[in-house]
């Protein structure tokens, strides 16, 4: 996204106050012929999105479960015998057999609901925060990819002033706005990068427990690979994001409040341009803010995006659901096809955010998929490790 936002300025698309101006969320790319950006507060949102009633199935997934009504997910009863050294920080996913996708009408990549088993495994507890990035920065002097200006090799022609470094962010307009444009809540930022989640006058000095931003794909592999881990499939992420319920809306229910209390950082008020924060945050929210799922995850629904290791296909779910077998440990397809922007290769990201909203995006619900170019990050893309 932040890369295909560059491409629109350097050639001339959009410059607003001396700022690289606008941006999609999951779409970006060093290619210079790639001009489209696609949605931005959530991937694959089809706006407005609209309330769902969870007892209704909905189009061929339903016939998919009607198919299969003698088939009962099960969660595997296996402890880890040797927990490794580098548990700390991380939670036992057991593993076992679910039903994966969602019945969601506006989310048609999510379906149909096809049955899968994965291994156990473990995963962080939480997203990794500004404070565990910063120990991997010491340490290794990495250098992501929002702190990296564009180099006038990958964009011959363009003028030296625009190569700079940047990223996306989040910018509120000040009043409603058609959500046909995301160009009007969205603004590349010179200088936004994980230290600087708003800018460089931003810094993130009462911000180390939240959730580092602004991360590239390649950023959260060398992330996990120094901690001797690795990203999640999808698979994976999904069966932990469900905490053992079965086809649930959400990972801890089918009401999106319990007892009153909101069990995720999400978007409340009017979507983009006012946040009423009624469950305490209108950006990020420290990890842990919330609830844990049942299986001691906080945070894997909403707050943000997080990064898995699979190409993206929209039609991927289709293709695991057409032999009628249960896959095992799938680890996705073998490339990449998003049809609203066919030159750009994709991974699959999954969670939401705190821009999600039903408004607009409610992809933050178990069986929602997220996609996003690898070079690209925002204010609201984080990851977890698991291994």
């Amino acid at each position: 996204m932040a890369r295909d936002i560059f491409v629109l300025i350097v050639v001339g698309s959009v410059l607003t106050t001396g700022l690289l101006t606008a941006c999609n969320h999951q779409s970006g790319t060093r290619n210079p012929e790639s001009m489209s950006v696609a949605d931005p507060a959530g991937p694959m949102c089809d706006p407005p999105a609209t309330k769902l009633n969870p007892t209704k199935p909905a189009g061929d997934s339903y016939v998919v479960a009607q198919a299969a009504t003698n088939w009962v997910p099960k969660i595997n009863d296996r402890e880890p015998s040797n927990p490794p050294r580098l548990a700390a920080g991380f939670t036992w996913i057991p593993g076992g057999s679910y039903w994966m996708g969602s019945e969601e009408p506006n989310m048609p990549d999510a379906r149909p609901l096809h049955r899968v088993y994965v291994d156990g495994f473990w995963m962080n507890k939480t997203a990794v925060t500004n404070e565990q990035f910063s120990k991997f920065v010491t340490a290794t002097g990495y250098v992501t990819v929002a702190e990296i200006a564009p180099s006038a090799q990958d964009f011959p022609g363009a003028p030296p002033e625009n190569l700079v470094a940047g990223s996306v962010v989040f910018s509120p307009p000040a009043h409603a706005v058609p959500l046909n444009n995301h160009f009007a809540w969205w603004t590349y930022v010179r200088g936004a990068n994980w230290r600087h989640p708003e800018g460089p006058d931003s810094n993130i000095k009462s911000r180390m427990n939240h959730p580092v931003v602004h991360i590239a794909y390649r950023d959260a592999v060398a992330y996990c690979a120094w901690r001797e881990a690795r990203l999640p499939t999808e698979a994976e992420f999904e069966f932990a994001a469900r905490g053992g319920l079965d086809r649930k809306r959400y990972d801890w229910g089918d009401e999106f409040e319990t007892n009153g209390k909101h069990m995720a950082n999400t978007f409340q008020g009017h979507f983009p341009d006012h946040n009423t924060g009624e469950d305490g945050y209108v950006g990020t929210a420290p990890v842990a803010s919330f609830p844990p799922n049942g299986f001691g995850l906080y945070d894997i629904s909403g707050n943000v995006w997080e990064w898995t290791s699979d190409w993206y296909r929209a039609d991927y779910y289709q293709t695991l659901a057409a032999n009628g077998e249960v896959a095992i440990n799938p680890k996705g397809p073998m490339d990449s096809f998003d049809p609203s922007e066919l030159r750009v290769a994709k991974r699959v990201q999954r969670g939401g955010s705190f821009l999600c909203t039903d408004q607009y995006c409610s992809r933050y619900v178990p069986g929602g998929r997220g996609k996003g170019d690898p070079d690209t990050g925002t204010n609201h893309l984080g990851f977890r490790c698991v291994y």
